[in-house]
């Protein structure tokens, strides 16, 4: 007659189950070693290591010598001089406000990109295709659109200046086309800068009824009333001078790359085209399919029209996305325009295209002054951070995420 020991099966099978355990485990790390080696070789010593040098000279061909804050008060801090407070580095300072002019484009190529997003998601025969026509400058070599940018934007031969001095040439050539084409010019600005007014009021509007802080009933009406009406009477009294002014502009159309008025300006023109049906445009669209009907249909049974269905259902149930759109933008607005001014400005005229990425550039791989564009760098990183939990705080009050 055998015994079975009751206690050395459940020790077995408990064993059994920690060796399963434990080589999935040697499998998971396995498949993840790569990965963190990559992530700690090329990812977390530089950034200790850069970190390091920002307290350091170091100009590659010395050795480095530790100057502590150095860096940092060189770029951020003032001295007097002549009695009025001067930058200890100028330049700094004037290529961050270029960064944060050029950023101005943000909210521009997001309602750009929204509005191609809402039309891209009417049910018409053929929205495929353009959806895909939409998408494919994003797909395309980032340098040869610049190289093709830079051509278009020649005042010379350039397309662009070509076309609006022939244009120019056939609208003001006689007053029956020229009077039509101003009123016509006039009455565009006019709607578009009410327009602009009237979606910032509209989202000011909104941010604050998140934030439980109501309007005055009907102020918004009155708001859009008087600041229309106030734009609308502007162009009637500068009518005239906006004439001429359209004149001389489509006579001799400016050299869009080569003077500081117009440099930034036209970066901007060319971020917009390049990102209007690019990720950002993907990101609305596959939103706005995800917005259940029924709560469209609801919003028609209590009589809300087109608008009203966008600022009560479209807005709210998008606002995930337009808020990730808006963080991923600011971070990559301060991290970008190296690749633009290398090929297109080369940081002109007068350093107005030169940012705080290509300025970190010229520091680290032209003058080889490494700490200096490690601290540069490092300045960016707390900056981005800082916008970054500032937009998190205030998005995490407004956002829907119902």
């Amino acid at each position: 007659m055998s015994v079975v020991n009751t206690k050395t099966a459940p020790q077995k099978g408990r064993s059994r189950r920690r060796g399963n355990k434990a080589r999935e485990a040697l499998a998971a790390y396995g498949f993840l070693m790569p990965n963190f080696i990559g992530f700690v070789v090329f990812t977390s010593i530089p950034v200790v290591i850069s970190l390091l040098m920002a307290f350091t000279e170091w100009n590659i061909f010395k050795s480095p010598v530790w100057v502590g804050l150095t860096n940092f008060k060189s770029l951020l801090g003032f001295h007097r001089e002549a009695g009025h407070l001067v930058a200890n580095d100028p330049f700094f300072w004037q290529y961050l406000y270029n960064t944060i002019y050029l950023m101005v484009g943000i909210p521009l190529g997001m309602a750009s990109c929204l509005i191609v997003a809402l039309m891209m998601n009417q049910k018409i025969k053929g929205v495929v295709v353009f959806r895909t026509i939409y998408f494919l400058p994003s797909v395309s070599a980032g340098v040869a659109l610049l190289i093709l940018w830079k051509y278009l934007f020649n005042p010379e031969v350039g397309l662009l200046n070509q076309v609006i001095r022939d244009a120019g040439e056939k609208i003001f050539s006689t007053p029956l086309l020229s009077i039509p084409f101003t009123i016509v010019c006039a009455l565009v600005v006019g709607a578009t800068i009410v327009g602009v007014i009237a979606a910032v009021f509209a989202f000011l509007q909104w941010i604050c009824e998140k934030l439980n802080l109501l309007w005055p009933e009907n102020l918004y009406r009155v708001l859009m009333i008087i600041v229309g009406a106030a734009i609308f009477v502007l162009i009637g009294v500068y009518g005239r001078s906006l004439f001429f002014g359209i004149n001389s502009f489509m006579s001799t159309p400016p050299d869009w790359l080569g003077t500081v008025k117009w440099a930034k300006p036209s970066l901007i023109i060319m971020g917009l085209w390049g990102g209007l049906g690019g990720m950002n445009m993907i990101l609305y669209l596959a939103a706005l399919q995800g917005v259940p009907p029924s709560m469209y249909e609801a919003a028609e049974i209590d009589g809300a029209g087109g608008w009203k269905k966008f600022w009560a259902v479209t807005w709210p149930m998008i606002s995930p996305t337009t808020f990730y759109i808006l963080i991923m933008s600011i971070i990559g607005g301060f991290q970008s325009g190296f690749m633009t001014a290398r090929i297109m400005t080369g940081g002109g005229p007068a350093g107005s295209t030169t940012t705080i990425e290509y300025y970190l550039y010229t520091n680290a791989f032209e003058k080889f002054n490494m700490g200096y564009a490690s601290a540069i760098s490092w300045f960016l990183f707390i900056v981005v951070f800082i916008l970054t939990l500032v937009t998190w705080k205030v998005g995490g009050k407004v956002v829907t995420y119902e």
